[in-house]
């Protein structure tokens, strides 16, 4: 499946989301505020779960092609020091950003490298790297607003690629489906539609043409920003429009094909 941004507007996706973020961090009152959308996290741990990830992601993609995440990125993340002056680690946050973006840079969209997701709709490459970050990056800045009472919602760019970028590399896979195989439509106010289908073969995503035929057993609409935040568990079936078998959204939730 191609993707509908290219490397550049992914690099700049991230520099904007992760900017933004900082300028959360930097205005909020207390570090320790709850993260309501991430009930076990203070803001101090969205903090150094963004900026360690952007410092993990950078050290897998310079290592290039590999059978797991090379040694040095685990060690480095477990061992991770993260300032407690504000100004610091605003800092840090900025350095962090900057090592990702550079990594990606150096390595060009087409350079291999490990990932955690099966190599079947999204490719184990820097590219790949960079649209889920964009991800990443754009969801914890609404989770980090959230905790301050302030979430804007996502960049609509963003979103459009991104239920696409969910489903394709979050959900696809070829662990066999051990329900009664089903179809699920993704249906964006924007006008694009994904289509999940979920059989013995696994789970694979496909974008369906305007007007096609609405044949699947539960459906899902809203505009690509809340259909990421439905995705990523932000917000609930109950703010959005369900059509069809709405149990199935709940076994989709359920199952974990890599467990």
């Amino acid at each position: 499946m191609q993707n509908t941004l290219e490397f550049t507007d992914l690099l700049r996706l991230i520099d904007e989301r992760s900017t933004a973020f900082r300028a959360v961090v930097a205005s909020a009152a207390d570090l320790d505020v709850q993260v309501p959308s991430c009930p076990e996290w203070k803001l101090s741990d969205l903090v150094r779960h963004l900026g360690g990830g952007d410092r993990f992601w950078a050290a897998i993609v310079s290592a290039g092609p590999a059978d797991g995440p090379p040694a040095g990125a685990v060690e480095a993340r477990a061992a991770l020091v993260v300032p407690t002056e504000r100004e610091a680690l605003v800092a840090w946050l900025e350095e962090s950003t900057r090592q990702l973006l550079e990594a990606l840079r150096e390595a060009g969209p087409d350079a291999g490298c490990w990932a955690w997701w099966e190599e079947l709709q999204s490719p184990l490459t820097a590219g790949t790297v960079a649209r889920h970050r964009a991800q990443e990056s754009a969801v914890h800045t609404w989770d980090a607003g959230l905790s301050l009472g302030e979430p804007r919602p996502l960049p609509q760019e963003v979103a459009l690629d991104g239920v696409e970028e969910f489903l394709t590399t979050c959900v696809a896979t070829i662990s066999p489906w051990p329900h009664k195989p089903a179809a699920i439509d993704f249906r964006t106010t924007e006008g694009p539609v994904w289509r999940l289908t979920l059989d013995g073969s696994g789970a694979r995503a496909a974008r369906l043409p305007l007007g096609a035929d609405a044949t699947a057993e539960a459906g899902v609409l809203g505009t690509a920003g809340e259909l990421i935040l439905f995705l990523y568990n932000r917000v609930t079936a109950d703010s959005l429009r369900i059509d069809g078998d709405a149990e199935l959204f709940d076994r989709l939730r359920d199952w974990d094909p890599r467990a």
